[in-house]
């Protein structure tokens, strides 16, 4: 896998959710439709179908496997329903997202808050289409989604989205700062690594290594995200620069300085590529994506 090729698979996956998006959404009122839509027609670095599919290629699965990409999909409107939430005026409260108004300054928010809300049983009817396309028996198919709801809710996501606005004009130390976000990045990209490998039906071991290197891989889209905040430009990154500063929230560059933070990211994502070649795994690909992380400008 080559850089352009975590590109190519983002705009894969970009065709394939349009057309379960078509699927699962053909008898649901565009009230709730509409702003569904346009959220996830907005683009994005997928990088969670992403790698929910590099974990699924990894483990034996078929490339472009139909029943993969549904569960790839999950994930991703999973992570687009936090987005929604996540710039509600009672939230972080944005006006932009992956370059565009956000799904409330256009539909309102109390639209918006709905179809974020809708997006979650679509997301496990998507994930159970998935599995009965690969054929996953009962046992599996439950663990599956047991992962994507630890993934997604309190002891995860959700968790530390509580947790990243509690500590808003607040002291926190590096530790909380790393919990916080292992939560609220870090545990979903953890799910989707885990969820692409359980559906190749891979082995319990393959299942955790790729999972640590999710962990890593959430720490270091994170720091990234946080370097970005402070010197990228909103044309550019497609949603405001600057917010963190603004909202006085604990970053990683602010507590360890950009070029130590960076240092973290890179250390940690070389770390996870070395416990994936000692598991027998290809890293190659896995590097690429670590690289394509660590390297983006939005």
């Amino acid at each position: 896998m080559a850089p352009a090729d975590v590109t190519n698979e983002a705009l894969r996956i970009d065709g394939v959710l349009a057309v379960s998006l078509d699927r699962i959404l053909y008898a649901t009122s565009p009230v709730i439709a509409d702003p569904v839509r346009y959220a996830l027609a907005s683009g994005g670095k997928r990088i969670r179908p992403v790698l929910c599919t590099l974990a699924w290629r990894a483990a034996g699965g078929t490339p472009g496997h139909a029943g993969a990409d549904d569960v790839a999909c999950a994930v991703e409107l999973i992570h687009t329903y936090s987005l929604i939430h996540d710039d509600l005026p009672c939230m972080d409260d944005d006006d932009l997202r992956r370059g565009r108004p956000t799904v409330h300054r256009v539909y309102g928010s109390e639209r918006a808050a709905v179809a974020g809300a809708a997006m979650i049983p679509l997301a496990f009817s998507l994930l159970e289409q998935g599995m009965d396309s690969i054929g996953l028996p009962e046992p599996e198919r439950r663990t599956a989604r047991q992962e994507l709801a630890r993934g997604a809710g309190a002891g995860g996501m959700v968790g530390g989205q509580v947790m990243d606005l509690a500590g808003e004009k607040a002291l926190v130390e590096l530790p909380a700062l790393r919990e916080i976000h292992s939560r609220k990045t870090g545990a979903l990209i953890v799910a989707a690594l885990r969820l692409g490998a359980m559906a190749a039906r891979a082995d319990d071991a393959t299942v955790d290594v790729v999972g640590a290197f999710g962990a890593a891989v959430g720490l270091a889209f994170q720091i990234v995200d946080d370097v970005l905040d402070e010197t990228g430009e909103a044309a550019t990154l497609g949603k405001t620069a600057g917010k963190d500063r603004a909202q006085e929230k604990a970053t990683f560059p602010g507590l360890l300085g950009r070029a130590e933070a960076m240092r973290h990211a890179h250390e940690a994502v070389e770390q996870a590529v070395s416990k994936i070649a000692a598991a027998g795994l290809d890293p190659a690909p896995f590097h690429v994506v670590g690289d394509f992380v660590l390297h983006r400008d939005r």
